[in-house]
């Protein structure tokens, strides 16, 4: 059976109406979070651009900006499922010390992800 991609989407796409009813106040507030990390994700990487393609002088003032910006966001999103930013951290460390072994750095770890095993 062929089926035009517009209607596939149009039939399998969860209506808007259907999930503004479901959302609860905590939805919200970690999609405003999540949306806001992408955004400030997007600024930084703009910044960095700037210097990296254009080869302009960094703009140190602009990237501590958007880093407090995304630390904002991040905050927000830990406290809207009640992480703490130490236990994330904690995570990290245990995950990167899985994959890479004594924290040396090596593609080869880096390609096998010992830690997805």
């Amino acid at each position: 059976m062929k089926i035009n991609h517009a209607d596939m989407v149009a039939t399998l796409a969860k209506p808007g109406s259907v999930i503004a009813q479901e959302m609860t106040a905590s939805d919200a507030h970690i999609m405003h979070m999540a949306i806001g990390i992408s955004g400030e994700a997007g600024e930084l990487l703009d910044a960095v651009k700037k210097g990296f393609i254009y080869q302009k002088p960094y703009d140190t003032k602009n990237v501590i900006e958007e880093l407090g910006d995304l630390e904002f966001y991040l905050e927000g999103f830990r406290q809207g499922f009640g992480i703490t930013r130490e236990e994330t951290q904690e995570a990290n460390i245990e995950k990167l010390g899985k994959r890479y072994e004594n924290f040396k750095y090596s593609d080869q770890q880096a390609q096998e992800r010992a830690d997805k095993g």
